[in-house]
């Protein structure tokens, strides 16, 4: 940054007010870069361009970066709390705290609208009337909860519906294992499967007492009508709650109901650790890694107030009280309580236990936050050797912290596909994982398909937001020097520099060498850096195949259907977005085939009879 920007930019926030409000900085292409809010914009933001010689390290960088700033001013410190929290979404800035995608939180779907309720895993949360509950950390966490939950309970993991497919087929060997309620031949009724899935509900927000004490009433109902079945369901529905609660780890009472948030610290990362308790027992954790560049932080754990406002903005339930293993500033933690309140609709108490089982837990969690951040320190170390090794071996100008690999698939002359993926410091990074269907195809021609991808991907650095504004480091094609020839003239005529190379296999198609346009660089002795090329070549190559494969699939069903007389490309697809499936759409009537919209009563019958024949 020039002398006489600093200049300005001092000058500019010395003149701003000391009210509440949020900060937008920008780089001289008029990116955002951070957000922040402030009680006092006028003293936060004049720290930034007096920073002391001992400043973080990513605040410096962020500063040296910053060609301006705006400023939205508000009434109070919780409306511009609200308000960062918004354009951080909005902007997804560089140096800001952020979250993992949205996109990537499973959440556990209860469809408790419908007369007979089903539970799910899905990715997308919906206004639909359902019950989400989550998001959770991971797919493997969900699928624990949902396979505990059938057993327990014995609700259904078929495809039925009902009440449609009630009486239609002959119960499954679930009924025979008293794994399943077996609502198919109307052996539950419909009031006693929904308050089965009441209790599944009541397990899912973590209260586990609650739907105990329902199985107990439920069972002792059964009883007292001689419904001796029914009975014994719920009483195995209550001892495998019990078993779930013994096999998971209590640290507290029943009616125990927080989180605990621990931050961690060292030279290459920070991590946040966060552990749900829900009936006294850790119900799920999650780990949200950054590392030391990416926390641009000059003020203790100035951070945490948006990390938590994202937080929870994104899960189904916030709990009374969160428990907070590091020292937080009072004013900071009196405005996180007040803003989570309003998601919560209730009250929400912010602790920093001293003493007792509370700041052993908070250590507790705490010790897991720098195991984690030591993992990540040790991972970090080595891919870092790996990138400063190929670097050296490419006589690469930088790091490679970006990296982007291609390829091309085909079937004949139709479908040209090609794959984008992305390594971000060494690791796999699927969010910024693109395919492009190529439009200007002539013939099987890899050449001109690579061509096409590479200038609209690099057609969007321009772009003030999203992974295509990221330039990347390095190049990486699946193909020889021919092919680094034909893109290193795409960037020529984009005038765009960035460092283009081949990757050859050999005629067992295994990774053989790195190639630019007319020049070998061999890699097979150094075998970290052999090894990181491999798995970049086979990623892309799989990334690339099953994204072909699928539209491949999907074309040869809306093609099957397009063979009944009066239903085109058009229909077909209305019909698979409604069914999802064939073998939905074969199981469905002709009434049920009319409903979907733009289908006659004529067409339905038509695609019932052709489907019936299959």
């Amino acid at each position: 940054m020039s002398d006489e920007r600093l200049t300005y930019l001092r000058q500019k926030s010395s003149s701003l007010p000391r009210t509440p409000g949020v900060y937008i900085m920008k780089d001289r292409s008029g990116k955002v870069i951070y957000v922040g809010k402030s009680r006092s914009l006028k003293d936060r933001v004049s720290q930034y361009f007096h920073l002391s010689s001992d400043a973080n390290l990513k605040t410096v960088r962020m500063v040296s970066q910053v060609n301006d700033f705006d400023v939205i001013f508000c009434d109070t410190e919780i409306e511009a709390l609200a308000l960062e929290n918004v354009k951080i979404k909005q902007f997804t800035p560089k140096y800001n705290i952020l979250l993992k995608d949205s996109k990537s939180y499973p959440y556990i779907k209860v469809t408790m609208n419908e007369r007979y309720p089903r539970i799910s895993m899905t990715r997308k949360r919906l206004n639909d009337g359902a019950k989400y509950f989550g998001p959770y950390s991971g797919t493997s966490v969900i699928y624990g909860v949902m396979g505990t939950l059938e057993r327990t309970l014995g609700i259904p993991t078929c495809k039925r519906v009902f009440p449609r497919d009630i009486g239609k087929e002959r119960p499954c060997i679930y009924k025979q294992l008293g794994r399943c309620v077996s609502p198919c031949d109307n052996s539950i009724t419909e009031e006693n499967y929904y308050k089965v899935m009441q209790c599944a509900t009541d397990i899912l927000r973590g209260n586990v007492k609650k739907a105990s004490d329902d199985l107990k009433a439920q069972m002792i109902a059964f009883a007292e009508n001689e419904q001796f079945e029914d009975a014994a369901r719920c009483r195995d529905g209550i001892n495998a709650l019990k078993r779930l609660g013994d096999s998971q780890k209590v640290v507290g009472s029943p009616d125990d109901d927080y989180d605990i948030i621990a931050s961690f610290s060292n030279d290459l990362s920070t991590c946040i650790s966060v552990f749900y308790i829900r009936s006294g027992i850790i119900s799920d954790s999650d780990n949200f890694i950054y590392g030391a560049n990416e926390i641009a932080s000059d003020n203790g754990y100035e951070y945490m107030s948006p990390f938590m406002a994202e937080l929870y903005s994104k899960r189904e339930y916030i709990p009374k009280e969160i428990l907070l293993a590091f020292d937080f500033d009072r004013s900071e933690l009196e405005l996180t309580e007040e803003y989570l309140e309003t998601l919560a609709k209730r009250s929400v108490e912010i602790k920093i236990p001293q003493k007792g089982n509370h700041k052993k837990l908070c250590d507790m969690v705490l010790r897991n936050a720098q195991e984690q951040a030591k993992q990540y320190k040790s991972r970090m170390e080595h891919d870092t050797k790996v990138l400063s090794k190929l670097s050296e071996m490419l006589s690469l100008d930088c790091l490679p912290e970006r990296i982007e690999a291609y390829d091309i698939s085909n079937i004949g002359n139709e479908q040209i596909t090609a794959g984008m993926i992305v390594i971000e410091n060494g690791k796999f990074k699927k969010s910024d994982y693109r395919l492009f269907k190529i439009k200007e195809q002539s013939g099987a021609d890899d050449y001109s398909a690579m061509s096409e991808a590479i200038r609209r991907r690099l057609s969007h650095l321009s772009d003030n937001t999203g992974s295509y504004s990221e330039t990347p480091d390095l190049i990486l094609l699946d193909g020889g020097m021919t092919h680094v020839g034909v893109i290193k003239k795409v960037l020529d005529e984009m005038n765009i520099k960035i460092p283009v190379f081949g990757m050859v296999k050999d005629e067992h198609h295994k990774t053989r060498t790195i190639v630019t346009e007319n020049e070998e660089i061999s890699i097979a002795k150094e075998q970290s850096v052999f090894v990181f090329v491999y798995k970049i070549q086979e990623e892309v190559h799989r990334f690339t195949i099953s994204a072909m494969d699928k539209s491949k699939r999907k074309t040869l069903k809306t093609s099957s259907l397009e063979k009944i007389e009066g239903i085109g490309e058009a229909k077909a697809k209305k019909l698979l977005a409604h069914f999802k499936t064939l073998s939905s759409l074969k199981s469905a009537s002709v009434e049920e085939i009319t409903a979907v919209k733009g289908i006659s009563r004529s067409d339905a019958e038509k695609v019932f009879e052709y489907l019936s024949k299959k």
